[in-house]
This record gives C-alpha cells, structure tokens and sequence, in this order.
C-alpha cells in the first residue's frame, strides 16, 4: 500500500489531486475520464468525484494500482 502525505498546515487533498500524486493519470485532465470509468473507490465506495476532499486516514483504491493511504503530515 502506498501512502501520500499532507502538506504540512493542510488537513484534506482533493481527490484529483492525489491521482496525479500517484501518477494514475499523467494529467489532470485525464482524472474526469479515469474517474467516469467507475475505477476509484473511496474507503471501499465508487467515487466519481474529483474534488472529493480526502482526509488522513482515507484510502483510495485504484484498479491496476492498489491501495493509497491519506496520511498526516509530520
């Protein structure tokens, strides 16, 4: 399982965001395409939503990928 730090001072990142993080998109323009194709879950939901805010804690499921964790910054 990978995991992908906050930045300090920051409580959530959006959910595009980290899809370019993890390099399962090589730009952000394609987030809306992976995310149409019902491949990213939430916490184990289907998630379709870019700016879905992600907190520590959350992990995000990407076919093909696996896991990724939210975690605090320290």
């Amino acid at each position: 399982m990978q995991t992908v730090e906050l930045r300090a001072g920051e409580d959530v990142i959006r959910l595009g965001q980290l899809l370019k993080l993890v390099d399962a998109v090589p730009t952000g323009a394609q987030v809306k395409d992976v995310l149409a194709e019902g491949t990213v879950r939430v916490n184990g939901e289907p998630e379709d939503r870019r700016g879905r805010q992600l907190r520590a804690g959350d992990v995000v499921s990407i076919d093909g990928l696996g896991d990724v964790r939210v975690s605090p910054s320290t």
